[in-house]
């Protein structure tokens, strides 16, 4: 397989979510630029087949479940990725729970909703780099990048609880690039914008994905491989001054005036 730009050769990737689209985007794009990679996912995923796919692919990629409430389930995911691959350099925090009904507003929002978004968004990446800081740090050191949104960002009517708790990994994203720097861990992360995912294209209607993309720069709504390519870069040693920011990866939806789309219509 020819070298890369963003060449991971002889590193090891744990992606969390990794059956999802975005989460498998990226598996397939650390594993093409040459790590070896696990994904893993909910019990009951296609995480296997995700896998399996890849190998078919000559691509050095194992499966494992994992249930970002569960701690134990955290633990021994680690412990198999340094098991069969040897190490772990790169920790992709991709998995979230999003998209429940019931979160909604303040006012409205049940405490169990709230409870349950907050022990596997904020919770579960914070376990994540509990164990998987040690393994990275016995190699030397590694990169985590932590899959945040552009909610985190600007206020809403919904989705209250999933914002905060991806505002809760930006500041764990910092904290952990502070204490771990010198010990040769890196940590970023994304604030992703919309994807164009089969549960966006489920969730959302086609008037209101016109709204968004309205509102994005390049015209169009997000690929999963878009991530995935930031994703790369951050994880490889190109990135090797780049710790404790938060990068926007969005199509510019929040670099210009609210009133921008509106305005360029009057003009057209």
């Amino acid at each position: 397989m020819p070298v890369t730009s963003e060449d991971l050769s002889g590193k090891v990737a744990l992606i969390s979510g990794g059956a999802g689209a975005i989460g498998a985007a990226t598996a397939r794009k650390l594993a093409a630029c040459g790590a070896k990679v696990v994904i893993a996912d909910l019990p009951g995923s296609n995480a296997e087949q995700v896998a399996e796919s890849m190998r078919q692919h000559d691509l050095a990629v194992s499966a494992h479940v994992l249930d970002l409430a569960d701690e134990a389930s955290i633990r021994e995911l680690i412990r198999y990725t340094v098991r069969t691959f040897g190490h772990l350099d790169v920790l992709d925090n991709n998995a979230a729970m999003k998209g429940l009904c019931e979160d909604t507003d303040v006012m409205s929002m049940p405490a169990e909703v709230w409870d349950q978004v907050m022990a596997v968004n904020a919770r579960g990446t914070m376990l994540m780099c509990k164990y998987a800081l040690p393994a990275m740090i016995e190699g030397g050191g590694g990169s985590i990048i932590n899959i945040s949104s552009g909610t985190s960002l600007a206020g809403d009517v919904f989705q209250t609880a999933y914002a905060v708790s991806k505002g809760a990994i930006n500041t764990l994203t910092r904290y952990v690039a502070t204490q771990c720097g010198k010990q040769g861990v890196r940590c970023n992360a994304l604030l992703v914008g919309s994807v164009l995912t089969p549960p966006m294209q489920r969730a959302l209607p086609e008037p209101m994905r016109d709204i968004i993309t309205a509102h994005k720069l390049p015209g169009r709504l997000g690929e999963p491989e878009d991530i995935a390519e930031m994703v790369s870069f951050l994880a490889s040693d190109r990135a090797a001054w780049i710790t404790g920011q938060t990068w926007s990866v969005d199509g510019g939806f929040f670099a210009h005036s609210p009133t921008t789309p509106q305005f360029a219509a009057l003009r057209a």
